[in-house]
């Protein structure tokens, strides 16, 4: 991003993906950030995630996460409440919530999560069960 041109547009197929700690069969690009757009208070992440996987159990102090199901079909499991979701279903994770999130269909799951603040992957901003 130039400081003197701002970026406010991004396309999925020009963002490199990674996989990201704590996640199996995971593709994640990172859409909006503070690298990508300067945004400060938010993180938008596009996932692709095979069948059978997804995230371990973690949470995010501090941090709260959205995950927004575009296609596929996923289990998310936060605080004892267990729900399946599909295409236009969402979940949240409240802010140091240990949670779940697994991919149950034969496709693979495409989901948008969004952090606020912005996680970043930074390692210190995820905790894992005892």
């Amino acid at each position: 991003m130039s400081r003197n041109s701002p970026v406010y547009f991004v396309s999925t197929a020009d963002t490199p993906g990674y996989h990201p700690a704590n996640h199996l069969g995971t593709l994640n690009r990172r859409l909006i950030g503070p690298e990508t757009v300067g945004s400060r208070h938010l993180e938008v992440i596009h996932g692709t995630i095979e069948k059978g996987k997804g995230a371990l159990p973690h949470a995010h102090p501090g941090i709260e996460q959205v995950c927004y199901v575009i296609s596929g079909r996923a289990v998310a499991q936060v605080n004892g409440q267990c729900k399946e979701l599909g295409p236009g279903d969402c979940c949240f994770f409240p802010p140091h919530a240990m949670h779940v999130f697994t991919v149950v269909s034969d496709e693979p799951a495409q989901i948008l999560v969004i952090y606020s603040p912005p996680y970043e992957e930074s390692p210190e901003r995820v905790v894992r069960p005892a």
